[in-house]
């Protein structure tokens, strides 16, 4: 059959784009600014774990918004009760409700219309007036006000808006080089800054309301009594003491207009300079000026920064702030009050610091074990073909130049697993080239001249390459859809690659191979190895061991469970949460010492692992109790603690997860595989029959099984990493079935009178050179990652190169026997409905 014109040519302008694409990887920056706009896309951009930095995810405190905008209405409806010659402690809050109690229908009258007016309209799509953002009742002679879903989220959109703003302001003041500050969902805010570890000061940064406010200092009401009301007793923010402040708000921090870190030049101590607008600055010179000889407290997030005695009348609206820290911690105050107030706090719920030497040592691995893996599937693939070989080579190399330049185009972060995903991807591209050769051999086999091998070999493939391919593709879309960070970067590059893979396999290699056959006026393709013909078992009869396959299958996948339970899966970070350090040092570590010291902290659960031939440790300790505060503090400690122990050493990662984050992370990892394993049924049942649907899924519960016993034998970190590991099996193992299932349903409409055990014997025999060879291509491809990868992808390379070698012997000697089991208890199930059906007249009569 001739290709189209027209298919050569939109293949071709597929090609040559997806190769310009990929150019800007390859220049300089010099290059890039020359020529970088000729080109359709920009360089893909490194994550965060291969050029260091500082990630975190951030979380507007939904609770504090609510109480915020409660206290407002309580101030305002005070204030309504006041005019009214009402009492104001008639309105009282009761949780998240304002209750409003008045003394008659007269009061009750002249209040209600009153607080009502204090709605505002929440904004809407299409025409039409907005709902209220709140909710007024009557019950009686009392009012009860409450917040509106609608108020509440849209209170949360802008409060999340405006601190994307807030937080690029105070990015900028700092000065990070190409900062990523996103939204991510309803109430979160990503921030990944390359280059910044310095966790510690980030969270001061980021974590900060920066609410300030001036109050006048209460001397007649003694700071460590009970405060009476319109008193505050708040604690000084750096020296321990206490002040008795007004309640009411002297000077509001919105009428700031500068402030600058710098130093006092008469006790050279750092010191920050504020400059008020016109209108706070004329307020400032009334407090000023009626207030001499009092103190006056500056006030910032419910802290007293420091409380000066007023000597004289200040009249040009500027002050300094002078206290115990450091120049650092002006510098970060002079940020927080120049880029304004949180409109409420943030949460950091996870924390990610990457050294930038563990940056370029993850690069390099990266590099290196994807080329080693690239070239060990070359390798292989001119071994088993030949001069063919080098043709499905091109189109593997064409694959990998083609997904870098969608991954450039798509702009897509490229993480460590994201590398992974690549190298594997060309690992299971490979499956198509083999399916592709194996096909033709065949029809060659059969007689068939070598256009007609070429046309029916390809399209013979073809079905079982997209049935494949999709399976595999359908975990990696949920893995996207519910993975987080570096798992989503594998699982898209994965997608692109299978996608990819297809692409140049129907297009590139088979023109490529039409093309050969005509240059070389071949009547017959005879495709052989680099020393001969392809090597081949001899037909072996795989259902007669099918009890022994299934008993020893059931007994690993038994064994597995109670590994499971005892001693379990090692649950990392991701799933329970804590504080994670990784340090390096030049020599070897005393770990029975530094755990000594760790223990000593009272942080709680502590754990220490050594790799990197004694010279690397990982300190892990359970999360603390009570807020970021608390997690800053502990991680500091750790880090004094590490540093006291080890002088020289270099802190290469440092990981704080929250609850909510390792919570949502198990469920949404969990629920990937499970809707992985639901669509893969649904797909199979779809194309093929119910009981290659049920086989598929009974053979993949034992594979995972099987996997889930590999990780808690070898108490591999049970990860992010992991789950993408499980649901790559997932894949992985339904497109080795597919394979097999295919040559069954080709072979039972072509054999249709043979017996359907000899039928499964007869296709496994076809199919089990492609399925040893296409796992031999996924194992090279992954042995480099496996053993120079890193701890990054060890938790992903090495139980997947476990779990080729399950899913390729449950496709040759399991998927076949449940699939005769469930194919003749379904056949025992119609004859004995048939035989009851039939007897039923003979009985009545």
């Amino acid at each position: 059959m001739k290709t189209s014109k027209w298919a050569l040519f939109v293949s071709a302008a597929i090609i040559l784009f997806g190769m310009l694409a990929a150019v800007p990887n390859v220049l300089t920056p010099e290059q890039q600014a020359k020529y970088g706009h000729f080109l359709p896309s920009n360089p893909v951009t490194l994550g965060l774990d291969l050029k260091g930095g500082s990630h975190l995810v951030l979380e507007v405190d939904s609770a504090a918004l609510r109480k915020a905008r409660m206290d407002v209405l309580l101030n305002d409806t005070r204030a309504i009760l006041r005019t009214a010659g009402e009492r104001a402690s008639a309105a009282r809050l009761n949780g998240t409700t304002l209750t409003v109690t008045l003394p008659d229908q007269a009061a009750l009258d002249k209040v209600l219309p009153e607080v009502r007016k204090l709605a505002a309209p929440t904004s809407t799509l299409g025409f039409g007036a907005g709902s209220s953002d709140i909710d007024v009742a009557t019950s009686g002679l009392q009012i009860n006000v409450t917040l509106t879903e609608a108020g509440i989220n849209e209170r949360m959109s802008a409060a999340v808006e405006q601190s994307l703003e807030i937080i690029r302001r105070r990015v900028d003041q700092v000065g990070v080089a190409e900062p990523l500050i996103q939204r991510v969902g309803g109430d979160r805010i990503l921030v990944q800054l390359p280059g910044l570890q310095d966790p510690t000061r980030l969270r001061q940064l980021l974590g900060s309301t920066a609410q300030m406010s001036f109050h006048m200092v209460d001397q007649t009401v003694d700071p460590n009594g009970v405060a009476p009301r319109g008193v505050l007793i708040l604690p000084g923010a750096n020296d321990g003491r206490k002040y008795a402040v007004e309640e009411r708000v002297a000077i509001s921090g919105d009428r700031l207009a500068d402030a600058k870190a710098g130093f006092d030049q008469r006790s050279n101590e750092p010191i920050v300079s504020f400059s008020f607008d016109s209108t706070g600055a004329r307020q400032f010179a009334e407090i000023t000026q009626a207030n001499v000889g009092k103190p006056f407290a500056i006030v910032l997030d419910g802290k007293v920064l420091t409380a000066p005695v007023i000597r004289e009348p200040i009249i040009g609206g500027q002050g300094q702030i002078s206290g115990n820290f450091n120049p650092q911690e002006a510098t970060v105050l002079s940020a927080l009050l120049r880029s304004g107030a949180l409109p409420a706090p943030l949460t950091i719920i996870e924390e990610r610091t990457v050294g930038p030497n563990l940056g370029s040592d993850s690069i390099r691995m990266g590099l290196y074990t994807g080329f080693a893996g690239l070239l060990a599937v070359v390798i292989l693939m001119q071994v088993l073909y030949g001069a063919w070989g080098l043709i499905a080579n091109l189109g593997l190399v064409l694959h990998t130049i083609l997904t870098i330049g969608v991954l450039g185009l798509l702009g897509s972060t490229l993480t460590l697993p994201g590398i992974a995903g690549i190298i594997l991807g060309i690992g299971m591209a490979v499956d198509a080239n083999i399916l592709i050769n194996a096909r033709i051999r065949e029809e060659t086999a059969g007689g068939a001249g070598a256009m007609k091998a070429l046309d029916v070999g390809f399209n013979k493939a073809y079905a079982t390459i997209v049935d494949g391919n999709m399976t595999t593709m359908v975990g990696m879309i949920l893995l996207f859809m519910f993975g987080s960070g570096p798992v989503r970067g594998f699982a898209i590059t994965m997608i692109i690659g299978l996608a990819i893979s297809m692409f140049t396999s129907i297009t590139f290699v088979r023109f490529l191979m039409r093309e050969a056959v005509i240059v070389r006026k071949m009547k017959k393709i005879d495709i052989h190895s680099l020393f001969g013909k392809v090597w081949e078992i001899p037909t072996f009869s795989f259902m007669r061991g099918r009890y022994i396959a299934i008993a020893m299958s059931a007994f690993i996948s038994t064994s597995s469970i109670i590994l499971f339970f005892t001693p379990g899966l090692n649950y990392g970070i991701d799933f329970v949460g804590g504080i994670q350090v990784e340090a390096t040092s030049k020599s070897p570590i005393d770990l029975a010492t530094l755990r000594k010291k760790m223990e000593d902290l009272n942080l709680g659960e502590v754990a220490l692992q050594e790799f990197g031939q004694g010279t690397s440790v990982l300190v892990r300790v359970q999360r603390q109790p009570g807020g970021e505060a608390e997690q800053t503090a502990a991680l500091q400690e750790i880090r004094n603690g590490v540093a006291e122990m080890i002088p020289d050493a270099n802190f290469e990662r440092t990981e704080v997860v929250g609850p909510t984050v390792s919570t949502e992370l198990a469920r949404s990892g969990f629920l990937a595989v499970g809707l992985g394993m639901v669509a893969i049924l649904i797909y199979i049942w779809w194309r093929f029959e119910w009981h290659f649907a049920v086989g598929a899924i009974v053979t993949l519960i034992l594979d995972i099984t099987k996997m889930i016993g590999f990780f808690s034998l070898m108490q591999i970190d049970f990860n992010l990493t992991a789950i993408a590991a499980v649901l790559t099996l997932i894949g992985y193992s339904v497109n080795d079935k597919v394979v097999v299932y295919d040559r069954m349903r080709e072979n039972l409409r072509k054999y249709k009178s043979m017996p359907f055990s000899d039928l499964i014997d007869l296709s496994i025999n076809q199919v089990v050179m492609r399925c040893i060879f296409t796992s031999l291509a996924v194992a090279v491809s992954l042995l480099p990652m496996a053993i120079w990868g890193g701890d990054t992808v060890k938790p992903f390379a090495w139980p997947m190169l476990f779990g080729v070698v399950v899913a390729t012997t449950s496709s040759i000697y399991i998927g076949g026997p449940i699939l005769l089991f469930l194919s003749r208890w379904w056949k025992d199930r119609d004859t004995a409905r048939a035989t009851g059906t039939a007897g039923k007249p003979a009985a009545e009569a």
